[in-house]
């Protein structure tokens, strides 16, 4: 299976050599790598060369959009920049982030399980972050089959199928969702032991809290749904200030007629599947 990989980079020298050296020793090389060089202050551009320079299907590309480490709008954008200079002869596509790194047999796992089953839409493995004694540990979310937004492998009919991907916080829930109204199936391999270098949610600033709310405001979960999720996250967190922040996210979103990023009738799908998982998880 030929795969493409989009690599949005906003100041990452201290982490791109890194997971570029972890594409590069894969035992299924990629087809192409586009990284997108986002308005780097930093070395970034230097290490992208000297990459490029040695192996030929890795292509920089320059963007400019904000110097904020926002999740969502700023990361998506420049996805979006780099798959609009892609073709599509692809099987997948691979959004991953510049602070990852890969086992070397990661993406020979990958196709195995694409080519298991035409259902499967979305594939991924497990993160894992260094604990305050320098251990690497699993830091995931509760949910074991959801794909962490750092390396998610999307097949060709499901990229199409969901619209490719939303440029909004709630980006890499909303995305899973609408590949279950499509039918697709996702798949995680708890095998697949990704190293993510930097913690999560470490570069993102205070704002990013309160867009978590407007993300749910438009999924469409509704209050009710919103609230238990922000309960969930807050004790996950440890912060009970996460529920007050997601709700005035929420509210802020509902007066403000924050346009939704899926239609009425996706959204019923979506809370139907949201009280599913909440109603397991009770019994």
């Amino acid at each position: 299976m030929n795969y493409y990989i989009i690599i949005p980079a906003h100041n990452e020298q201290a982490f791109l050599k890194d997971a570029l050296q972890s594409i590069v020793k894969q035992t299924v090389l990629p087809k192409k790598v586009i990284v997108v060089n986002d308005h780097s202050t930093d070395d970034t551009a230097a290490i992208i060369r000297q990459f490029s320079d040695q192996h030929p299907y890795i292509r920089g590309i320059d963007t400019r959009s904000s110097d904020q480490h926002m999740p969502g709008s700023k990361v998506v954008a420049a996805f979006n920049k780099g798959l609009s200079t892609l073709d599509d002869n692809y099987d997948f596509i691979v959004k991953l982030d510049a602070d990852v790194v890969l086992p070397e047999h990661y993406f020979e796992k990958i196709i195995s399980i694409f080519k298991s089953s035409n259902s499967v839409g979305i594939a991924g493995g497990f993160a894992y972050e260094k604990n305050q004694e320098g251990v690497w540990e699993l830091n995931h979310p509760m949910n074991t089959d959801h794909v962490r937004g750092a390396f998610k492998s999307y097949t060709k009919a499901c990229f199409k199928a969901i619209g490719q991907l939303k440029t909004a916080m709630g980006w890499d829930t909303v995305d899973e969702l609408l590949a279950q109204y499509h039918q697709f199936d996702i798949v995680t391999d708890p095998s697949l032991k990704v190293k993510h270098q930097r913690p999560i949610g470490k570069a993102y600033n205070k704002r990013a809290r309160f867009l978590q709310g407007k993300a749910m405001y438009t999924m469409r979960y509704g209050f009710v749904i919103t609230l238990i999720a922000s309960v969930k996250m807050a004790a996950k967190q440890g912060k009970f200030q996460t529920i007050i922040d997601n709700l005035k996210g929420y509210f802020s979103a509902k007066k403000e007629h924050v346009p939704y990023l899926v239609n009425s009738e996706e959204g019923k799908f979506i809370r139907g599947l949201r009280w599913q998982n909440i109603r397991e998880k009770l019994l």
